[in-house]
């Protein structure tokens, strides 16, 4: 094992000869780190945490106990082919949180960005793609492929199906069944159906929006969610207005390019 001087292994961790593991790694009680795993400098990891590469998992991250990262897939057409985890920078992964590796048939990784705050209980499934700054509360569950952008929040006990989209700065509220696209900057919540309640409005706030930008995101969201118009319709009209909004441009590259639809 390749081992910084500064690293710290407790006596009763098992770290295969084939890790790497960076300057101040605190490696806890009974955590599993098997062969091709990378931890780069500063992480934690708390106690009963596992570890199956190939893994890279960046600088800074802290994984509270009984956490399983990088095992193989829960998908049938997985034939023990080469894939591959990759982690980014400063994440915290909070109880019983499992991620899997990714497929031959989704491109072979699974990716999750930086500054990430994924809760106890969550379960990102093999080929998911998740940006940074997101928050991912107690027992979401994302299928394979899901793509999860930037400041997305997701709430407890929501489950996204395969190959949707969540979209920048979205919430999505607890209990919430995701089986289509969720639209940048909306509020999506599941009751009796799953539908869009306009913006994400203390989110934007939170992050500094100003009330101009807000509102233009509002005027495209209720384009898109709350006219009379149809999908091209709408978009037509919303790229009259977006010259001057990266925002709309934003909701309309969403649009267009989905492929399951998107949650009106």
């Amino acid at each position: 094992m390749k081992q910084a001087e500064a690293a710290q292994i407790h006596p009763s961790a098992v770290v295969h000869p084939g890790a790497r593991l960076g300057a101040g790694v605190r490696v806890g009680p009974y955590c599993v780190i098997g062969e091709e795993v990378e931890i780069e400098d500063g992480c934690e990891l708390m106690a009963h945490i596992f570890m199956e590469g190939p893994l890279r998992v960046g600088p800074g991250n802290r994984f509270f106990p009984y956490s399983s990262i990088g095992v193989v897939p829960q998908d049938l057409k997985f034939q023990g082919e080469r894939s591959e985890t990759i982690i980014g920078r400063e994440n915290t992964f909070r109880e019983f949180v499992t991620v899997h590796r990714g497929t031959a048939g989704g491109g072979g990784v699974t990716r999750i960005g930086d500054h990430n705050l994924v809760m106890a209980y969550t379960h990102i499934a093999h080929d998911c793609r998740v940006g940074s700054h997101a928050i991912l509360a107690n027992g979401t569950t994302l299928a394979g492929h899901v793509i999860v952008e930037d400041y997305a929040v997701i709430g407890a006990f929501s489950g996204v199906h395969q190959f949707c989209r969540v979209g920048q700065h979205c919430l999505i509220g607890g209990y919430s069944v995701i089986t289509q696209d969720v639209l940048p900057f909306s509020k999506t919540v599941s009751r009796t159906a799953v539908r869009t309640y306009g913006i994400n409005t203390v989110g934007l706030e939170r992050r500094g929006f100003p009330p101009e930008r807000r509102r233009k995101i509002r005027q495209g969201i209720r384009l898109l969610t709350g006219s009379k118009l149809n999908t091209s319709q709408a978009l037509e009209k919303l790229r009259e207005a977006a010259a001057d909004s990266e925002d709309l441009q934003e909701l309309i590259r969403f649009v267009e390019s989905s492929q399951r639809g998107v949650i009106k």
